[in-house]
C-alpha cells in the first residue's frame, strides 16, 4: 500500500510541472508577440493559391484569424490540423511564408489533407508587415477589426476557438 502515496505524489508533481510549463510558455509567447504600430486590421487584397481573391475588406465587422506558417516549420505542421478545423467554423486566412510556389503549396496541402485558404508570401512581405519574428504566428482581429490577440508558437485548437468566439462577441 506504500505505492498509492507515491503515486499521488508523482501525480501532484506532474500536474505542478505542467502548470508551470503552461505559465512559462504563455509568458514567453507574450514577450515574443510582435508590437504592431497599428492595431487595426490592415488592408490586404491578394490572390490565394487556389486562384480565389481574398480581401480583408470582405471581413469588416467579422472576426478574422490570420495565421502565418511555413512548410519547413515543424511546429506549424503540428498546429495545421487545428487551423484546418477552425477554418470550417470561423473566418481564417493563412499566409505561407517562404514555402515555395503555389503548386508546391497546393501539393503540400493535398498531401496533409488540408484545404484552408492560403496566401503565398514567397518573399516574406506580409510577414515583415506584421513584424512576425517566428513561426507559427497567429493574429485575431475582433468584429470591430481591432487586434485582440497575437500568439507566436503553438496554440491549441480549443484556445484559438475560444479566442475567436470572444472576438465575435
Amino acid at each position: 500500500m506504500r505505492f498509492v502515496p507515491r503515486l499521488k505524489s508523482w501525480a501532484k508533481e506532474i500536474v505542478l510541472t505542467l502548470i508551470l510549463l503552461f505559465i512559462v510558455s504563455n509568458a514567453i509567447s507574450y514577450f515574443r508577440a510582435p508590437a504592431l504600430d497599428d492595431a487595426t486590421l490592415p488592408s490586404i487584397t491578394a490572390t490565394l493559391i487556389d486562384r480565389q481573391l481574398f480581401s480583408t475588406y470582405e471581413h469588416k465587422n467579422k472576426p478574422l484569424l490570420i495565421h502565418f506558417w511555413a512548410t519547413w516549420c515543424p511546429t506549424c505542421r503540428l498546429e495545421a490540423s487545428s487551423i484546418q478545423s477552425l477554418s470550417q467554423s470561423y473566418n481564417v486566412v493563412t499566409i505561407a511564408v517562404k514555402s515555395g510556389s503555389d503548386e508546391e503549396l497546393n501539393a503540400y496541402l493535398k498531401e496533409h489533407g488540408l484545404d484552408f485558404r492560403v496566401i503565398n508570401d514567397q518573399y516574406g512581405r506580409y510577414a515583415e508587415q506584421f513584424l512576425v519574428p517566428a513561426f507559427p504566428a497567429t493574429f485575431i482581429y475582433d468584429k470591430q477589426n481591432t487586434l485582440s490577440f497575437t500568439e507566436i508558437g503553438y496554440s491549441s485548437e480549443w484556445g484559438l476557438a475560444l479566442r475567436m468566439w470572444w472576438a465575435g462577441r
